[in-house]
C-alpha cells in the first residue's frame, strides 16, 4: 500500500482518533480528584444515561439505512428487552444495550 491509498484512514486517525483521545486523556486528569460518590458524578452519569436513552428512542422510531427494514414492532420489542435487562442487572447500561442489540438482531433474523 502507498501513501494514496492510506490517506482515507490517515484522516480518520487524525481527525477522530486523536482530538478524542485528548479529551480522554484530559478527563482522566481532572477526574482524578472526584469523589465518584458526589452529586456532581452523579449528575453526569444521569445525563450520560439520558443523551443514550435518547439516542437509542431516535434511532428505534426513526431508523436510518437497513434498519429502517427492520419492522418497528422488532425494534421496539429489543427495547423492551433492553430496558428489562438494564433494570434487572444492577441497572448496568452495558448489559442493557447489549441484550437490546442480541434481541434487534435476534428478530430481525427471525423476521426475515
Amino acid at each position: 500500500m502507498n501513501l494514496p491509498e492510506l490517506s482515507p484512514y490517515l484522516v480518520l486517525i487524525a481527525a477522530g482518533f486523536f482530538p478524542n483521545e485528548v479529551w480522554r486523556m484530559l478527563g482522566l486528569a481532572v477526574a482524578r480528584g472526584v469523589d465518584e460518590h458526589s452529586e456532581l458524578v452523579a449528575w453526569v452519569r444521569a445525563v450520560a444515561t439520558a443523551l443514550l436513552g435518547g439516542v437509542i428512542a431516535k434511532i428505534t422510531l426513526f431508523a436510518p439505512a437497513s434498519l429502517a427494514e427492520v419492522p418497528l414492532a422488532i425494534r421496539l420489542a429489543a427495547m423492551a428487552v433492553g430496558f428489562a435487562v438494564f433494570l434487572t442487572v444492577r441497572r448496568s447500561v452495558f448489559a442493557g444495550v447489549a441484550a437490546a442489540e442480541a434481541a434487534l438482531m435476534l428478530g430481525a433474523w427471525l423476521g426475515a
